[in-house]
């Protein structure tokens, strides 16, 4: 798996983070997963959320960039999977089925709000 996110975070600070966040989005679309995709979706979310809430001080663009052609992968192959269609090249689930239709947070168009305690 380390290989796999070489090609979307070698160059980023803190790439041990980066990694160990990808290793939660790959243990929750885990093939064995058989929840209904909005359980799926919602926790997918929250973790998204609450992890872009937590790292969103600073240049936060290109990480976040990363973490969401991350996701949009990991999420076409596990409704891929799930639906029984080839893989590589569906246009089933496209960038703006999985981000729009399928309610998939992207952190790079999330609103970013500074903390009240930031602003002080």
């Amino acid at each position: 798996m380390d290989a796999d996110l070489s090609k979307y975070f070698d160059s980023i600070p803190h790439s041990e983070l980066i990694k160990s966040v990808a290793r939660r989005i790959v243990d929750g679309l885990a093939p064995g997963n058989n929840d209904p995709w909005p359980d799926v979706r919602d926790a997918l979310n929250a973790f998204l959320f609450g992890w872009s809430r937590y790292f969103s001080y600073g240049t936060h663009r290109a990480v976040f960039r990363g973490i969401d052609y991350y996701v949009y992968e990991r999420v076409r192959d596990f409704l891929a999977r799930r639906h029984k269609v080839p893989r590589r090249g569906t246009r089933r689930f496209s960038y703006e089925v999985i981000y729009g239709e399928r309610g998939v947070l992207r952190l790079e168009r999330a609103p970013l709000t500074v903390a009240p305690c930031a602003s002080r």
